[in-house]
């Protein structure tokens, strides 16, 4: 069993070590030597890999490939694996292929749930570019005939992306958005859900989100009481200092459905709302 991964980060790190002991073999990409350096020495044999063009030595490590996650985004030209890579990955036709996604292609719902048959009606940029890169994503496995799970992520946190760290670093705020929800997704339990159903390899998508939609200053205000410190003031929406990209992320409002995680995988979610994970998270601040 030999697992390559493209774009070793955050999520797929989690993913790497819930998934490692049952691999031979693991190698990955990443935009940098310096990077790379930190991969080797975290039993990864590394990459280098920018999406502009094949990068040396990919196309031999995935002819022997047993499964393949991919975890770049795409850009204006597609999804660069597919783009630079994907004749290499359907030659070998690996047992599995995982595509991490992002809820952001259901678009804006007003509020209303939507699970994995819900039409895709996104509104940013990138979340039209993620929609592109999930059909090709399907096309490729419907031309292929290799498995392609596409899992699509709600807002990811954990151990040193989280709340926590927003209040640590002075930069907690209380965003007040009439109506506004969002679904979040703790970086364990998208390595659960990944593990799980990489053991199922059929071409399927998958929601990897939490069981609680909520508004987002309710997060603040809870991890305020935790630390035993005074909540930062509400500031209004529609007068905040946003950054336009933060800003997008206001314009998609809905509640994102776990169900088939749940049903068809069996998943039992080890943080399955915020709550939960904010309790266990604030052991390492103070």
């Amino acid at each position: 069993m030999r697992l390559f991964v493209f774009g070793v980060g955050y999520s797929s790190k989690a993913i790497i070590e819930e998934v490692r002991d049952r691999f031979d073999w693991i190698g990955g990409t990443t935009r940098s030597a310096e990077k790379a350096s930190a991969l080797r020495e975290n039993g990864i044999e590394p990459f280098i890999f920018d999406g502009e063009a094949p990068g040396d030595g990919i196309a031999d490590a995935l002819s022997t490939a047993t499964h393949v996650l991919v975890s770049i985004a795409p850009n204006e030209a597609g999804d660069p694996v597919l783009n630079r890579h994907g004749a290499d990955i359907a030659a070998a036709s690996p047992k599995w292929v995982g595509y991490l996604s992002t809820v952001g292609v259901y678009g804006n719902h007003d509020g209303a749930w939507v699970d994995e048959t819900t039409a895709c009606k996104p509104v940013s940029k990138r979340s039209v570019q993620r929609v592109a890169a999930e059909k090709a994503w399907l096309s490729f496995a419907e031309r292929t005939s290799v498995p392609v799970q596409i899992f699509r992520l709600s807002g990811i946190y954990g151990p040193g992306r989280n709340t926590f760290e927003n209040f640590k670093k002075g930069r907690a705020r209380r965003l007040i958005k009439p109506g506004q929800v969002f679904n979040r997704i703790h970086v364990a339990d998208i390595a659960g859900a990944v593990s799980i159903a990489m053991q199922s390899p059929k071409t399927r998508i998958f929601n990897v989100t939490d069981d609680q939609p909520a508004p987002p200053q309710d997060v603040v205000t809870y991890a305020a009481e935790l630390l035993g410190v005074t909540p930062p003031p509400e500031v209004a929406f529609e007068t905040a200092d946003l950054t336009p990209m933060a800003r997008s992320f206001y314009g998609e409002n809905k509640r994102v459905s776990n169900e088939r995680v749940k049903n068809e995988l069996g998943y039992t979610f080890r943080y399955p709302d915020y709550r939960i994970a904010l309790n266990t998270l604030v052991q390492n601040y103070g």
